[in-house]
């Protein structure tokens, strides 16, 4: 979850995988980790798109993959993590 979106976590590790793929980019042509945005892949997941549409889209993307890269995640440790109740 990030403020009012909510995403099944599945499609948050698929985000994850996106944003650490080893994507073949000449090194002087890439852009921050913090401005990334993967609306592009063709592979994000359709639960995504419409933060697509938002100004703020590569912070979200960011927080969500940093919850995503936490194991515990999955067992409710992480703030970010929804379903757990």
């Amino acid at each position: 979850q990030d403020g009012d979106f909510k995403f099944p976590l599945e499609s948050v590790k698929k985000l994850k995988e996106l944003m650490d793929g080893d994507r073949h980019i000449n090194p002087r042509m890439m852009v921050p980790k913090a401005d990334y945005s993967p609306c592009h892949e063709k592979h994000l997941p359709e639960a995504f798109r419409s933060v697509c549409k938002r100004e703020d889209a590569p912070l979200i993307f960011r927080r969500l993959s940093l919850a995503a890269a936490d194991d515990l995640c999955e067992i409710c440790a992480n703030a970010a993590c929804a379903g757990c109740f």
